[in-house]
C-alpha cells in the first residue's frame, strides 16, 4: 500500500528565532519513499539537515520575525503488515546489554525512573520477564491513563502521568518506557505518523503519534500502550530517550504556535 503523510505548522515569532525541526522520515524509512520527502517554508528561509546522535534526520532554520509556516509531505510504500508479535522474546541481563543501548536503561527528562522504581517492581516484579513483562506494562498503562487531548501538558513526566492518570499518547509511552527501564529492559521512545488504517476512524484531529520500542532477543520490538493492539502503517520520524530528543519543533526563543495540522492517509488509486 501507499501512505501519504505530512504536516503544516505555523509560528508567530517576535524576533529572529533559531529552530530545530524533526519532520523528515527516519533514515530507516527512506528506502520506502516514493519520490522525495518535501519540506517547505513560507516565507522561504535557508535550511540545512543533519543526522543526530540517535540516528534521526533533523532540520535547522532561523525563522524571521513574523509568521512562518513549516510544511512537510511524503509518500511511502508500506507492506501493510500489522505490528509484529514475538511473545516468547526474552530480555538480556543488564551485564549483557550492548554498550550502545545502556542509555535506554537510564532515567531521562520525562522518564523519571528514580520515582517509579519501587512502584514498577511491586506491580511487575512477579512477571516472567521479556515480552510478557512488557505486555503486562502496556496493559497496565493502557488501563491506568485516561486519554484526552485536553489533558495534554508538555511538562508532564512519567511519574506525574502515573499519579494523575490522565494524558495523551506521549504520556502513555513515557510511563511504559520508564516502567520497562525500571525492570531492566532497554526501552526507547518513538514518534511518527500513524493513521487510522485497518481500524475504525476516530473523530479526533490527527496528530503525531508516540509509541516505544524494547530490546528483546537482540532485536527492537514495537509496543503501543495508547492503542495496546497491533497497528498498520507506522511511519517512524524519530527515536530517542524521551520526547526531549524527538520534539517535532524546538524553538530557541519566544514564539507562539498559531497552526498545527497533521495528515496520514492511505492512497487509494
Amino acid at each position: 500500500m501507499r501512505i501519504a503523510a505530512g504536516c503544516q505548522i505555523a509560528y508567530d515569532c517576535p524576533q529572529a528565532t533559531p529552530m530545530l525541526l524533526m519532520i523528515s522520515p527516519h533514515p530507516s524509512r527512506e528506502p520506502d519513499l516514493i519520490g522525495p520527502a518535501e519540506i517547505s517554508f513560507d516565507p522561504p528561509v535557508p535550511w540545512r539537515a543533519y543526522v543526530d546522535g540517535f540516528g534521526n534526520r533533523c532540520t535547522r532554520i532561523v525563522a524571521p520575525p513574523g509568521r512562518i509556516t513549516i510544511s512537510s509531505r511524503l509518500t511511502v510504500k508500506d507492506p501493510g503488515a500489522w505490528d509484529a508479535l514475538a511473545p516468547h522474546a526474552a530480555h538480556r541481563p543488564v551485564q549483557e546489554v550492548p554498550d550502545e543501548f545502556l542509555v535506554y536503561l537510564l532515567g531521562s527528562r520525562y522518564c523519571d525512573t528514580d520515582r517509579l522504581s519501587n512502584t514498577a517492581w511491586s506491580l511487575f516484579g512477579a512477571s516472567p520477564g521479556g515480552w510478557a513483562t512488557v505486555q503486562a506494562i502496556c496493559d497496565f498503562v493502557h488501563n491506568h491513563i485516561q486519554f484526552g487531548y485536553h489533558h495534554a501538558r508538555a511538562t508532564r513526566t512519567a511519574s506525574e502521568a502515573y499519579e494523575e492518570r490522565i494524558g495523551v499518547c506521549r504520556d502513555y509511552a513515557h510511563l511504559a518506557v520508564a516502567f520497562c527501564r525500571c525492570m531492566n529492559i532497554p526501552a526507547r521512545y518513538c514518534t511518527g505518523y500513524l493513521g487510522d488504517i485497518g481500524v475504525p476512524p476516530v473523530a479526533d484531529p490527527m496528530d503525531f503519534a508516540a509509541w516505544f520500542e524494547v530490546y528483546l532477543d537482540d532485536h527492537w520490538h514495537t509496543f503501543d500502550p495508547r492503542n495496546n493492539r497491533p497497528r498498520i502503517g507506522r511511519i517512524l520520524v524519530a527515536r530517542g530517550r524521551d520526547a526531549t530528543d524527538v520534539a517535532i519543533a524546538t524553538t530557541f526563543g519566544p514564539c507562539t504556535l498559531t497552526n498545527f495540522q497533521v495528515f496520514t492517509d492511505e492512497v487509494v488509486s
